[in-house]
């Protein structure tokens, strides 16, 4: 295996120079560097471990990310983005699936400071209000969390304007001739869901409008959430003309459970949705939903981590992407009655 010392003694330069040819620790001149990289292509020089370099700048050029399992594809679209992120940074990515479970979740935490990572990400928003004690022994391992509430340990944050959102999409149906305006929203427990429905609520007392408790019924961001909540506001009577519906999954099963019996979107009842996932527009209808930057706060999301690693940051930052609306063929437009 050729070293350091073999290119220097083919380029005719010295050993250091050739260090920092390839090191890039100083500067060499265009033609001693060509010299120095063609004798190392010529004699297949590899160069230094990833392993050994990390020893002596003290970093590994890894990042590690915990998530929680859920069928929503909108966790695969912002790791998509995180993914992409590191690739283009020179970084690799370690990907850990909590599953919803404290103890994985710890033990996750565990395994990827023992690989010594530079820095965590961490999306798992069933999670939130944990303590984690195990960051108060690694101070130096900056964390980013996303779509979290608030937390009991010190990180960045990146996270989504959900009260605008919620707001925006309950507006949009306002403004299309809605007055009978229901909502299903999240687990009210996690702060996204909590936001959105803030935002409902918001946009409802300012237009006026009466909040109807049939409906209005919590769920779980789960496809069958959304299915077995409208089954339950169908049951208990007369429907709204439009929902708000938290997220696109819940929207899904809606829109199945609908036409199960008979109902007809957006001619007898109309949708709008949140988040934007990819299959959104493939649905039928096409659903008019609130467009979260799923990429972006993937990207976000490690920019910041690589900020605070090449700069001394005090101060924990919250990064706030704004939500945008979509409109497809899911809202019916109501005539306003003068």
């Amino acid at each position: 295996m050729a070293t350091m010392k073999d290119i220097a003694k083919l380029a005719g330069v010295s050993t250091s120079t050739v260090s920092h040819v390839i090191n890039k620790t100083r500067f060499v001149s265009e033609e001693i560097s060509l010299r120095v990289n063609n004798a190392a292509k010529e004699l297949h020089y590899s160069g230094p471990s990833v392993l050994a370099r990390s020893f002596k700048v003290n970093r590994t050029k890894t990042l590690g990310m915990l998530v929680t399992t859920s069928t929503n594809p909108f966790f695969g679209e912002v790791v998509k983005g995180v993914e992409r992120s590191c690739y283009q940074n020179g970084y690799s990515l370690i990907l850990c699936n909590t599953e919803g479970d404290h103890q994985r979740m710890r033990e996750s935490i565990n395994t990827l400071l023992q690989k010594r990572v530079d820095g965590l990400i961490l999306m798992c928003s069933s999670l939130e209000g944990e303590r984690i004690d195990v960051f108060e022994h690694y101070p130096d391992i900056p964390v980013v969390v996303m779509d979290w509430g608030p937390m009991l340990f010190t990180s960045d944050k990146i996270q989504d304007n959900s009260l605008r959102g919620g707001y925006m999409a309950t507006q949009y149906l306002i403004e299309s001739g809605h007055t009978d305006i229901g909502c299903i929203t999240g687990p009210l427990i996690r702060h996204q869901a909590q936001m959105r429905y803030e935002g409902y609520k918001r946009a409802m007392n300012e237009a006026h409008l009466r909040f109807n408790s049939h409906w209005i019924i919590e769920s779980d961001f789960e496809c069958e959430g959304g299915y077995d909540a409208f089954m339950k506001m169908h049951h208990n009577g007369t429907l709204p003309s439009a929902i708000f519906v938290s997220n696109d999954m819940m929207a899904m099963g809606i829109i199945n459970a609908a036409n199960e019996c008979g109902i007809q979107i957006p001619n007898d009842l109309s949708i709008i949705g949140y988040d934007d996932i990819h299959i959104a527009k493939y649905m039928s209808p096409a659903l008019t939903t609130i467009h979260q930057p799923k990429y972006r706060l993937g990207q976000a999301a490690v920019e910041t981590l690589l900020k605070r690693l090449d700069t001394q940051m005090s101060d924990t930052q919250v990064i706030q992407l704004e939500p945008t609306l979509v409109t497809r063929n899911s809202v019916k437009i109501l005539p306003y009655n003068n």
